[in-house]
Protein backbone atom coordinates (compact mmCIF):
# COMPACT_ATOMS: atom_id res chain seq x y z
CA UNK A 1 0.00 0.00 0.00
CA UNK A 2 1.16 3.58 -1.09
CA UNK A 3 1.16 6.87 1.50
CA UNK A 4 2.69 8.73 -0.74
CA UNK A 5 1.92 10.12 -4.89
CA UNK A 6 5.50 12.07 -4.60
CA UNK A 7 7.60 9.22 -5.73
CA UNK A 8 5.45 9.02 -9.14
CA UNK A 9 5.39 12.32 -10.17
CA UNK A 10 9.15 12.49 -10.19
CA UNK A 11 10.32 12.23 -14.07
CA UNK A 12 7.69 10.84 -15.68
CA UNK A 13 6.49 13.40 -17.59
CA UNK A 14 5.34 10.87 -20.47
CA UNK A 15 3.58 8.95 -18.04
CA UNK A 16 0.25 7.85 -19.93
CA UNK A 17 -1.61 6.44 -16.95
CA UNK A 18 -1.44 6.57 -12.81
CA UNK A 19 -3.68 4.47 -10.90
CA UNK A 20 -3.07 4.66 -6.73
CA UNK A 21 -6.83 4.13 -6.09
CA UNK A 22 -7.59 2.31 -2.67
CA UNK A 23 -4.44 2.56 -0.96
CA UNK A 24 -3.77 5.22 2.35
CA UNK A 25 -2.50 8.62 0.45
CA UNK A 26 -3.21 11.65 2.30
CA UNK A 27 -2.16 15.15 2.60
CA UNK A 28 -2.85 17.58 0.04
CA UNK A 29 -2.25 16.95 -3.98
CA UNK A 30 0.95 17.76 -5.08
CA UNK A 31 1.74 20.29 -7.65
CA UNK A 32 4.30 18.46 -8.81
CA UNK A 33 1.49 16.24 -10.74
CA UNK A 34 0.70 18.76 -12.97
CA UNK A 35 4.31 18.74 -15.04
CA UNK A 36 2.84 15.08 -16.30
CA UNK A 37 1.99 16.43 -19.29
CA UNK A 38 1.14 13.35 -20.95
CA UNK A 39 -0.99 11.75 -18.39
CA UNK A 40 -4.47 10.53 -19.92
CA UNK A 41 -5.95 8.67 -16.75
CA UNK A 42 -5.26 9.66 -13.37
CA UNK A 43 -7.33 7.25 -10.78
CA UNK A 44 -6.42 8.18 -6.80
CA UNK A 45 -10.05 6.78 -6.10
CA UNK A 46 -10.52 5.70 -2.22
CA UNK A 47 -7.85 7.76 -0.56
CA UNK A 48 -7.33 9.95 2.08
CA UNK A 49 -6.28 13.11 0.14
CA UNK A 50 -7.28 16.54 1.54
CA UNK A 51 -6.93 20.20 0.47
CA UNK A 52 -8.26 21.71 -2.69
CA UNK A 53 -8.00 20.41 -6.02
CA UNK A 54 -4.91 22.12 -7.62
CA UNK A 55 -6.22 24.44 -10.95
CA UNK A 56 -3.09 23.47 -12.63
CA UNK A 57 -4.65 20.43 -12.93
CA UNK A 58 -5.99 22.40 -16.36
CA UNK A 59 -2.55 22.15 -18.04
CA UNK A 60 -3.12 18.22 -18.71
CA UNK A 61 -4.64 18.65 -21.78
CA UNK A 62 -4.35 15.39 -22.59
CA UNK A 63 -6.39 14.08 -19.30
CA UNK A 64 -9.35 11.91 -20.95
CA UNK A 65 -9.67 10.54 -16.84
CA UNK A 66 -9.78 12.01 -13.90
CA UNK A 67 -11.00 10.22 -10.69
CA UNK A 68 -11.18 11.54 -7.45
CA UNK A 69 -13.57 9.98 -5.37
CA UNK A 70 -13.83 8.88 -1.97
CA UNK A 71 -11.16 11.47 -0.71
CA UNK A 72 -11.53 14.61 1.60
CA UNK A 73 -10.93 17.91 -0.93
CA UNK A 74 -12.63 20.77 -0.51
CA UNK A 75 -13.15 24.24 -1.89
CA UNK A 76 -14.62 25.06 -4.80
CA UNK A 77 -14.46 23.16 -7.84
CA UNK A 78 -11.26 24.17 -10.01
CA UNK A 79 -12.56 27.42 -11.98
CA UNK A 80 -11.38 26.70 -15.20
CA UNK A 81 -10.81 23.15 -16.76
CA UNK A 82 -11.38 24.61 -20.19
CA UNK A 83 -8.43 22.51 -21.57
CA UNK A 84 -10.05 19.03 -21.26
CA UNK A 85 -11.35 19.23 -24.29
CA UNK A 86 -10.12 15.31 -23.94
CA UNK A 87 -11.96 14.66 -20.86
CA UNK A 88 -14.13 11.50 -21.03
CA UNK A 89 -14.69 10.70 -17.46
CA UNK A 90 -14.83 12.97 -14.43
CA UNK A 91 -15.66 11.16 -10.98
CA UNK A 92 -15.82 13.82 -7.78
CA UNK A 93 -18.30 11.95 -5.25
CA UNK A 94 -17.65 11.50 -2.27
CA UNK A 95 -15.98 14.93 -1.36
CA UNK A 96 -16.73 17.91 0.80
CA UNK A 97 -16.57 20.65 -2.69
CA UNK A 98 -18.58 23.58 -2.22
CA UNK A 99 -20.03 26.24 -4.40
CA UNK A 100 -20.91 26.15 -8.14
CA UNK A 101 -20.85 23.67 -11.13
CA UNK A 102 -18.18 25.72 -12.88
CA UNK A 103 -19.79 26.07 -16.46
CA UNK A 104 -16.93 25.41 -18.40
CA UNK A 105 -17.86 21.36 -18.52
CA UNK A 106 -20.13 22.69 -21.07
CA UNK A 107 -16.95 22.43 -23.49
CA UNK A 108 -16.10 19.20 -22.47
CA UNK A 109 -17.35 17.70 -25.64
CA UNK A 110 -16.23 14.12 -25.21
CA UNK A 111 -17.58 13.68 -21.43
CA UNK A 112 -19.70 10.83 -21.39
CA UNK A 113 -19.49 10.31 -17.16
CA UNK A 114 -20.33 12.99 -14.47
CA UNK A 115 -20.17 12.43 -11.14
CA UNK A 116 -20.71 15.15 -8.77
CA UNK A 117 -22.56 13.55 -6.07
CA UNK A 118 -22.34 13.40 -2.18
CA UNK A 119 -20.36 16.80 -1.83
CA UNK A 120 -21.67 20.30 -0.72
CA UNK A 121 -22.29 21.49 -4.09
CA UNK A 122 -24.91 25.01 -3.75
CA UNK A 123 -26.39 25.75 -7.34
CA UNK A 124 -29.37 25.70 -9.68
CA UNK A 125 -29.88 23.16 -11.65
CA UNK A 126 -26.69 23.14 -15.11
CA UNK A 127 -29.33 22.93 -17.66
CA UNK A 128 -26.14 24.07 -19.80
CA UNK A 129 -24.76 20.32 -19.70
CA UNK A 130 -28.18 19.49 -22.17
CA UNK A 131 -25.52 20.21 -24.81
CA UNK A 132 -23.30 17.57 -24.32
CA UNK A 133 -24.35 15.00 -27.00
CA UNK A 134 -22.21 12.50 -25.30
CA UNK A 135 -22.68 12.16 -21.63
CA UNK A 136 -24.32 9.15 -20.80
CA UNK A 137 -24.07 9.15 -16.95
CA UNK A 138 -25.14 12.39 -14.70
CA UNK A 139 -24.88 11.95 -11.38
CA UNK A 140 -25.89 14.99 -8.99
CA UNK A 141 -26.97 13.10 -6.38
CA UNK A 142 -26.65 14.04 -2.15
CA UNK A 143 -25.77 18.02 -2.90
CA UNK A 144 -27.67 21.07 -2.12
CA UNK A 145 -29.11 22.06 -5.23
CA UNK A 146 -32.24 23.71 -5.57
CA UNK A 147 -34.82 25.68 -8.09
CA UNK A 148 -37.27 24.39 -10.65
CA UNK A 149 -35.43 22.24 -13.58
CA UNK A 150 -36.20 23.68 -16.77
CA UNK A 151 -35.24 22.90 -20.28
CA UNK A 152 -33.97 25.62 -22.57
CA UNK A 153 -35.74 24.24 -25.52
CA UNK A 154 -32.63 22.62 -26.90
CA UNK A 155 -34.24 20.18 -30.05
CA UNK A 156 -31.72 17.43 -28.87
CA UNK A 157 -31.44 17.20 -24.69
CA UNK A 158 -29.25 14.90 -23.07
CA UNK A 159 -30.31 12.17 -26.28
CA UNK A 160 -27.11 10.09 -24.60
CA UNK A 161 -28.22 10.11 -21.33
CA UNK A 162 -28.64 6.47 -19.27
CA UNK A 163 -28.21 7.21 -15.87
CA UNK A 164 -29.92 10.47 -14.49
CA UNK A 165 -29.75 10.64 -10.66
CA UNK A 166 -30.60 14.19 -9.01
CA UNK A 167 -32.04 12.71 -5.68
CA UNK A 168 -31.16 14.13 -2.42
CA UNK A 169 -31.54 18.03 -3.36
CA UNK A 170 -33.98 20.65 -2.65
CA UNK A 171 -35.24 21.17 -6.21
CA UNK A 172 -38.64 21.80 -6.85
CA UNK A 173 -41.98 22.28 -8.81
CA UNK A 174 -43.06 19.57 -12.09
CA UNK A 175 -40.75 16.94 -12.57
CA UNK A 176 -38.70 17.77 -15.76
CA UNK A 177 -41.44 16.16 -18.66
CA UNK A 178 -39.70 17.94 -21.54
CA UNK A 179 -35.88 16.58 -20.34
CA UNK A 180 -38.06 12.81 -20.33
CA UNK A 181 -39.11 13.76 -24.09
CA UNK A 182 -35.76 13.83 -25.22
CA UNK A 183 -33.49 11.19 -23.16
CA UNK A 184 -33.50 8.92 -26.62
CA UNK A 185 -31.28 6.50 -25.34
CA UNK A 186 -33.73 5.38 -22.79
CA UNK A 187 -36.24 4.76 -25.28
CA UNK A 188 -34.41 2.40 -27.69
CA UNK A 189 -32.75 -0.96 -27.16
CA UNK A 190 -29.17 -0.82 -25.89
CA UNK A 191 -27.12 -3.69 -26.50
CA UNK A 192 -24.81 -5.33 -23.42
CA UNK A 193 -21.60 -3.54 -23.09
CA UNK A 194 -19.41 -1.57 -19.72
CA UNK A 195 -18.87 1.73 -19.92
CA UNK A 196 -14.80 2.47 -20.16
CA UNK A 197 -12.49 4.61 -21.15
CA UNK A 198 -9.89 3.62 -23.54
CA UNK A 199 -7.01 5.00 -26.30
CA UNK A 200 -4.26 5.89 -24.56
CA UNK A 201 -2.23 2.50 -25.18
CA UNK A 202 -2.07 3.18 -28.55
CA UNK A 203 0.02 6.59 -28.29
CA UNK A 204 1.11 6.40 -24.73
CA UNK A 205 1.74 2.54 -23.55
CA UNK A 206 3.43 3.26 -20.30
CA UNK A 207 1.10 3.26 -17.50
CA UNK A 208 1.66 2.85 -14.09
CA UNK A 209 -1.14 0.47 -11.61
CA UNK A 210 -1.06 -1.40 -9.00
CA UNK A 211 -4.79 -2.48 -9.76
CA UNK A 212 -4.50 -4.16 -13.60
CA UNK A 213 -1.66 -4.00 -16.11
CA UNK A 214 -4.86 -2.81 -18.73
CA UNK A 215 -4.57 0.44 -20.31
CA UNK A 216 -8.49 1.39 -19.95
CA UNK A 217 -10.35 2.59 -17.31
CA UNK A 218 -13.74 1.53 -15.98
CA UNK A 219 -16.28 3.62 -14.61
CA UNK A 220 -17.69 3.11 -11.47
CA UNK A 221 -20.62 4.55 -9.52
CA UNK A 222 -22.49 3.91 -6.24
CA UNK A 223 -26.49 3.80 -6.40
CA UNK A 224 -29.74 3.72 -4.83
CA UNK A 225 -31.56 0.08 -6.33
CA UNK A 226 -34.08 -2.46 -5.00
CA UNK A 227 -34.12 -0.21 -1.69
CA UNK A 228 -30.22 -0.78 -0.52
CA UNK A 229 -27.16 1.63 -2.05
CA UNK A 230 -24.73 -0.65 -3.93
CA UNK A 231 -21.39 -0.18 -6.06
CA UNK A 232 -20.89 -0.82 -9.75
CA UNK A 233 -17.50 -1.03 -10.39
CA UNK A 234 -18.43 -1.89 -14.09
CA UNK A 235 -21.37 0.40 -15.46
CA UNK A 236 -23.25 -1.78 -17.66
CA UNK A 237 -24.74 0.09 -20.95
CA UNK A 238 -28.39 -1.73 -20.15
CA UNK A 239 -28.33 -0.09 -16.40
CA UNK A 240 -30.95 2.26 -17.25
CA UNK A 241 -31.86 4.51 -14.43
CA UNK A 242 -34.19 7.73 -13.20
CA UNK A 243 -33.72 8.80 -9.62
CA UNK A 244 -35.55 11.99 -8.56
CA UNK A 245 -36.20 10.91 -4.63
CA UNK A 246 -35.86 12.70 -2.05
CA UNK A 247 -36.56 16.17 -3.88
CA UNK A 248 -39.52 18.86 -3.21
CA UNK A 249 -41.49 17.98 -6.45
CA UNK A 250 -45.06 18.76 -6.67
CA UNK A 251 -47.71 17.71 -9.29
CA UNK A 252 -48.79 14.72 -11.51
CA UNK A 253 -46.14 11.87 -12.93
CA UNK A 254 -46.50 13.03 -16.56
CA UNK A 255 -47.65 10.12 -19.17
CA UNK A 256 -44.78 10.52 -21.11
CA UNK A 257 -42.08 8.92 -18.31
CA UNK A 258 -44.00 5.43 -19.85
CA UNK A 259 -42.28 5.97 -23.49
CA UNK A 260 -39.25 5.39 -21.94
CA UNK A 261 -38.91 1.47 -22.58
CA UNK A 262 -35.56 0.45 -21.67
CA UNK A 263 -35.47 2.23 -17.91
CA UNK A 264 -34.79 -0.99 -15.61
CA UNK A 265 -35.03 1.52 -12.00
CA UNK A 266 -36.91 4.35 -11.72
CA UNK A 267 -37.06 6.15 -7.79
CA UNK A 268 -39.18 8.91 -7.37
CA UNK A 269 -39.88 8.81 -3.88
CA UNK A 270 -40.46 11.22 -1.01
CA UNK A 271 -41.88 13.83 -2.95
CA UNK A 272 -44.97 15.81 -2.90
CA UNK A 273 -46.48 14.18 -5.77
CA UNK A 274 -50.26 14.14 -6.20
CA UNK A 275 -52.75 12.43 -8.91
CA UNK A 276 -53.28 9.25 -10.52
CA UNK A 277 -50.29 6.69 -10.94
CA UNK A 278 -49.70 6.64 -14.61
CA UNK A 279 -51.35 3.61 -16.55
CA UNK A 280 -48.44 4.37 -19.34
CA UNK A 281 -46.08 3.43 -16.89
CA UNK A 282 -47.19 -0.49 -17.57
CA UNK A 283 -45.09 0.46 -20.78
CA UNK A 284 -42.04 0.50 -18.96
CA UNK A 285 -41.03 -3.66 -19.46
CA UNK A 286 -37.69 -3.75 -18.99
CA UNK A 287 -38.42 -2.30 -15.08
CA UNK A 288 -36.94 -4.08 -12.38
CA UNK A 289 -37.54 -1.51 -9.71
CA UNK A 290 -40.06 0.93 -9.06
CA UNK A 291 -40.26 2.92 -6.02
CA UNK A 292 -42.95 6.13 -5.44
CA UNK A 293 -43.59 5.87 -2.29
CA UNK A 294 -44.00 8.59 0.55
CA UNK A 295 -45.63 10.95 -1.78
CA UNK A 296 -49.71 11.79 -2.03
CA UNK A 297 -50.75 9.54 -4.83
CA UNK A 298 -54.73 9.13 -5.12
CA UNK A 299 -56.66 6.28 -6.72
CA UNK A 300 -56.14 3.13 -7.78
CA UNK A 301 -53.36 1.18 -8.68
CA UNK A 302 -53.44 0.76 -12.28
CA UNK A 303 -54.23 -2.92 -13.30
CA UNK A 304 -51.47 -2.38 -16.33
CA UNK A 305 -48.42 -2.49 -13.93
CA UNK A 306 -48.88 -5.72 -13.91
CA UNK A 307 -47.46 -6.58 -16.93
CA UNK A 308 -44.18 -5.79 -15.49
CA UNK A 309 -42.69 -9.20 -15.87
CA UNK A 310 -39.26 -8.32 -14.65
CA UNK A 311 -40.31 -5.77 -11.63
CA UNK A 312 -38.24 -7.14 -8.42
CA UNK A 313 -38.98 -4.15 -5.90
CA UNK A 314 -42.23 -2.42 -5.61
CA UNK A 315 -42.63 0.58 -3.48
CA UNK A 316 -45.68 2.17 -3.25
CA UNK A 317 -46.35 2.78 0.41
CA UNK A 318 -47.54 5.94 2.31
CA UNK A 319 -49.36 7.58 -0.26
CA UNK A 320 -53.15 8.06 -0.35
CA UNK A 321 -54.28 4.81 -2.85
CA UNK A 322 -57.43 3.22 -2.83
CA UNK A 323 -59.32 0.08 -3.68
CA UNK A 324 -57.96 -3.55 -4.42
CA UNK A 325 -54.42 -4.16 -5.52
CA UNK A 326 -53.85 -5.63 -8.72
CA UNK A 327 -53.69 -9.26 -9.00
CA UNK A 328 -50.87 -11.40 -11.47
CA UNK A 329 -47.21 -12.25 -12.56
CA UNK A 330 -45.00 -10.42 -10.16
CA UNK A 331 -48.04 -8.28 -8.28
CA UNK A 332 -48.58 -12.48 -6.46
CA UNK A 333 -45.17 -11.74 -4.79
CA UNK A 334 -44.57 -8.28 -3.38
CA UNK A 335 -45.27 -7.88 0.87
CA UNK A 336 -47.14 -5.80 2.69
CA UNK A 337 -44.68 -3.64 3.01
CA UNK A 338 -45.25 -2.40 -0.66
CA UNK A 339 -48.36 -1.20 0.10
CA UNK A 340 -48.25 0.30 3.68
CA UNK A 341 -49.92 3.52 4.61
CA UNK A 342 -52.47 3.38 2.38
CA UNK A 343 -55.84 3.05 4.14
CA UNK A 344 -57.92 3.02 1.27
CA UNK A 345 -56.09 -0.31 0.18
CA UNK A 346 -57.49 -3.70 0.43
CA UNK A 347 -57.03 -7.47 -1.05
CA UNK A 348 -53.67 -9.57 -1.22
CA UNK A 349 -51.31 -9.60 0.52
CA UNK A 350 -52.73 -6.90 2.69
CA UNK A 351 -54.99 -8.17 5.53
CA UNK A 352 -57.90 -5.83 4.41
CA UNK A 353 -60.36 -7.56 2.44
CA UNK A 354 -62.44 -6.23 -0.68
CA UNK A 355 -65.90 -6.04 -1.11
CA UNK A 356 -68.47 -8.30 0.90
CA UNK A 357 -65.83 -10.38 1.68
CA UNK A 358 -65.50 -9.25 5.11
CA UNK A 359 -62.80 -9.68 7.69
CA UNK A 360 -64.02 -12.42 10.16
CA UNK A 361 -64.79 -11.12 13.51
CA UNK A 362 -63.64 -11.98 16.67
CA UNK A 363 -65.38 -11.98 20.16
CA UNK A 364 -63.53 -12.42 22.94
CA UNK A 365 -65.01 -15.01 25.79
CA UNK A 366 -68.41 -14.05 27.85
CA UNK A 367 -70.15 -15.34 30.13
CA UNK A 368 -73.34 -13.93 28.50
CA UNK A 369 -72.63 -15.93 25.42
CA UNK A 370 -75.20 -18.18 24.94
CA UNK A 371 -73.16 -20.42 22.58
CA UNK A 372 -70.34 -20.67 25.21
CA UNK A 373 -68.70 -23.99 26.05
CA UNK A 374 -70.54 -24.61 29.48
CA UNK A 375 -73.88 -23.67 28.65
CA UNK A 376 -74.05 -25.74 25.27
CA UNK A 377 -72.91 -28.57 27.41
CA UNK A 378 -75.98 -28.23 29.70
CA UNK A 379 -78.23 -28.05 26.16
CA UNK A 380 -76.83 -31.47 25.76
CA UNK A 381 -78.05 -32.82 28.79
CA UNK A 382 -81.67 -31.69 28.58
CA UNK A 383 -81.97 -32.97 25.52
CA UNK A 384 -80.73 -36.21 26.17
CA UNK A 385 -83.32 -36.28 29.44
CA UNK A 386 -85.99 -35.26 27.56
CA UNK A 387 -85.47 -38.07 24.99
CA UNK A 388 -85.43 -40.43 27.83
CA UNK A 389 -88.59 -39.06 29.46
CA UNK A 390 -90.25 -39.06 26.41
CA UNK A 391 -89.45 -42.76 25.30
CA UNK A 392 -90.18 -44.50 28.54
CA UNK A 393 -93.88 -42.28 28.39
CA UNK A 394 -94.24 -43.58 25.17
CA UNK A 395 -93.96 -47.25 25.48
CA UNK A 396 -95.94 -47.09 28.81
CA UNK A 397 -98.75 -45.28 26.49
CA UNK A 398 -98.72 -47.73 23.92
CA UNK A 399 -98.93 -50.62 26.43
CA UNK A 400 -102.14 -48.83 28.16
CA UNK A 401 -103.83 -48.64 24.67
CA UNK A 402 -102.74 -52.06 23.71
CA UNK A 403 -104.46 -53.20 26.83
CA UNK A 404 -107.54 -51.12 27.56
CA UNK A 405 -108.29 -49.81 23.81
CA UNK A 406 -108.55 -46.53 22.96
CA UNK A 407 -109.33 -44.18 25.78
CA UNK A 408 -112.19 -41.58 24.44
CA UNK A 409 -109.43 -38.72 25.50
CA UNK A 410 -107.23 -39.87 23.25
CA UNK A 411 -109.59 -40.24 20.08
CA UNK A 412 -110.79 -36.87 20.59
CA UNK A 413 -106.75 -35.82 20.76
CA UNK A 414 -105.56 -37.80 17.61
CA UNK A 415 -108.84 -38.31 15.68
CA UNK A 416 -110.12 -41.90 14.73
CA UNK A 417 -113.14 -44.85 16.38
CA UNK A 418 -113.03 -45.59 20.02
CA UNK A 419 -112.90 -49.49 20.23
CA UNK A 420 -116.94 -50.46 21.46
CA UNK A 421 -116.85 -52.70 24.86
CA UNK A 422 -118.72 -55.51 25.02
CA UNK A 423 -120.16 -56.90 28.52
CA UNK A 424 -119.64 -59.99 29.02
CA UNK A 425 -119.71 -61.98 32.58
CA UNK A 426 -116.16 -62.45 33.85
CA UNK A 427 -115.74 -65.30 36.05
CA UNK A 428 -113.89 -64.88 38.96
CA UNK A 429 -111.59 -68.04 40.09
CA UNK A 430 -110.58 -68.02 43.58
CA UNK A 431 -106.84 -68.60 43.71
CA UNK A 432 -106.07 -72.55 43.82
CA UNK A 433 -103.13 -74.14 42.93
CA UNK A 434 -101.43 -71.24 42.42
CA UNK A 435 -103.46 -70.28 39.55
CA UNK A 436 -104.57 -66.51 39.33
CA UNK A 437 -107.94 -65.29 40.33
CA UNK A 438 -108.80 -64.78 36.26
CA UNK A 439 -107.21 -67.29 34.82
CA UNK A 440 -108.08 -65.32 31.46
CA UNK A 441 -110.00 -61.53 30.56
CA UNK A 442 -111.66 -62.27 27.24
CA UNK A 443 -111.75 -58.76 24.96
CA UNK A 444 -113.63 -58.63 21.86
Amino acid sequence: MFTSINQFTRNNDQLGGLDLSFNLLDGDLPVSICNMSSLSMLNLAYNKLTGIIPQCLANLSSLRVLDLQMNRFYGSLPSDFSEFGQLHSLNLNGNQLAGNIPQYLSRCKNLEFLDLGNNKIEDYFPDWLQTLQNLKVLILRDNKLHGVITNQKIKHSFPSLIIFDISGNNFRGPLPKDYFKKFDAMRNVIELDYMMTSGWEDELPLEISIQSDKPWYYDSMTVATKGIKITLVKIPTIFVIIDLSRNKFEGEIPNVIGELHTLIGLNISYNRLTGPIPKSMGNLTNLEWLDLSSNMLTSHIPAELTNLGFLEFLNLSNNHLVEEIPKGKQFNTFSNESYEGNLGLCGFPLSKKCGLELEPRHFPPSTNNIWSEEKFEFGWKAVAIGYGCGFVIGIGLGCFVFLIGKPRWLVMIFGGQPKRRVNRRRTRVRRTNGLTMNQMVQMS
